[in-house]
């Protein structure tokens, strides 16, 4: 066990590995739920950080110091989620015995998960992240090179959002939502034959709802839950997902954004449609993970309404897909291909048998520039280029198109055209971009001599370029 994944919910702190069969197991420890994980302590302050710093001490009690860590964060806010996760972890190696740390967002974990089963396609596709807290849900591009999340929106009402549902189911069975009402519920969904009684009940309620709405349909510590209590707490979960994916950017409904969008349907409404790219073609492929995932009646809405699911590896809880991806990346069985899936590219001039040449020169290869990452310069057999800017005196050199363009359909867009100063004709620099550690990008220039390179904001790349001119999803 020298590599694990962890996965920090609002409820379990749950920690996997690579096991002898070679597929991810999740590792029980002492006080862990079977199926589950370690329980997050109750109120605590520092949130997912103490959760984190709780099961990382619980596995060295038992298994010694691992050499790889790969942690699961939210995909709102990662870069943030990801500094105090790493800070967390440091506090504990006072011994300089650090193990190596990366953090990888919950959509890019999930699909390295299906990377690894051979079961996600190169095209766009819906991370559903349905927990206990909040519904965040992520457009991911997936291509031949890297995974790239192009927007993501989240649903986290007052109360939870598959929490508030369980309580709500909890409280007419006259139980509290906590530790001996959670499991409760649960050994009630999960006992043999509940779904398929619960969807009978379900279709007949809505239907019929004064006659079947009183139909008991689960029985939890011995009290009854009826079909009407399931399916205000279903539309509960229904609306709020819909919601989300209306706030999706490239969404049929709705703009991107936390807030509500100018044209993002109130809960309750019909559904949204499956978002598409900014090239027009639509997401349909969507996967749905997460604890409330486990909610039959929930993931049926989504293919009730022209989702295409995309379905975990056999056997897969959807609760533990996040944490099993991050385990297969850190034992070094998937890379996670969370690097810029596209080439960047300047326009430039060259002589040829004396006559000028407007050429393409790519300065980064596809899936090679990673968000604070090192600069990743034009190179040719190895080595890096040398250009020119333009001839000195003048204000600047010639104006310079940078493009990003996807190698395998041909489909490219500007980014900025940059005017870059003009330098003696002897002068000649190494150019290369990199990714900041907030994703935007900057055009290097670096000089031969002593001098510093010199950086030109270039903002964000775009993560989605849409179809290619068959028609194919990039």
């Amino acid at each position: 066990m020298n590599s694990v994944g962890i996965d920090i919910g609002s409820r379990y702190a749950r920690i996997a590995h690579v096991g002898g069969q070679g597929a991810p197991e999740l590792i029980e420890l002492p006080g862990s739920v079977p199926g589950e994980g370690l329980p997050v302590p109750a109120g605590a302050g520092a949130g997912r950080e103490e959760a984190l710093r709780a099961v990382y001490s619980a596995y060295r009690r038992e298994h010694g110091t691992p050499a790889h860590i790969v942690v699961v964060v939210p995909q709102s806010g990662h870069l943030e989620h990801a500094r105090r996760a790493t800070a967390a972890l440091a506090e504990l190696h006072g011994d300089g015995r650090t193990p190596h740390l990366r953090t990888l967002s919950t959509p890019r974990a999930v699909l390295a998960l299906l990377r690894d089963a051979g079961t996600a396609a190169r095209s766009r596709l819906v991370v559903c992240d349905l927990g206990a807290a909040a519904a965040e849900v992520s457009l991911c591009v997936v291509t031949a090179a890297a995974v790239a999340v192009a927007g993501t929106s989240r649903h986290a009402p007052p109360g939870g959002y598959g929490a508030g549902s369980d309580t709500a189911l909890l409280a007419e069975a006259d139980l509290r939502d906590d530790g001996a009402g959670r499991p409760a519920l649960a050994a009630a969904r999960a006992e043999d034959g509940a779904a398929q009684r619960l969807d009978l009940a379900l279709g007949r309620a809505e239907a019929r709802p004064d006659r079947f709405d009183s139909t008991t349909v689960l029985r939890v510590a011995g009290r009854e839950i009826t079909a009407g209590t399931v399916r205000v707490a279903l539309r509960r979960l229904t609306a709020g997902l819909d919601l989300a994916l209306s706030r999706l950017p490239g969404g049929a409904e709705g703009a991107p954004g936390d807030g509500p969008s100018a044209g993002a349907k109130p809960p309750g409404s019909a559904p949204a449609a499956p978002p598409t790219g900014p090239g027009g073609a639509p997401a349909r492929h969507l996967v749905a993970v997460g604890g409330t995932a486990r909610f039959a009646p929930l993931v049926r809405h989504l293919a009730d309404r022209g989702w295409q699911l995309a379905p975990l590896p056999a056997g897969t809880d959807p609760a533990l897909a996040a944490v099993f991806g991050a385990s297969l990346v850190a034992a070094g069985r998937i890379d996670p291909a969370d690097r810029y899936p596209y080439a960047v590219c300047v326009g430039a001039h060259r002589t040829v048998a004396g006559r000028p040449e407007d050429q393409e020169l790519v300065i980064s290869g596809a899936g090679h520039l990673e968000p604070g990452g090192e600069t990743v310069y034009a190179q040719a057999a190895g080595k890096r280029l040398l250009v020119r800017t333009g001839p000195a005196g003048a204000a600047a050199g010639r104006p310079v198109q940078v493009r990003v363009r996807d190698p395998r359909g041909g489909v490219s867009t500007p980014v900025r055209t940059l005017a870059l100063p003009g330098a003696p004709e002897e002068e000649r620099f190494h150019v290369g971009v990199r990714l900041a550690v907030d994703g935007t990008a900057r055009l290097v220039l670096h000089p031969l001599g002593p001098s510093a390179p010199t950086e030109f904001p270039l903002g964000d790349l775009p993560t989605d370029l849409g179809t290619d001119p068959k028609g194919e999803p990039s």
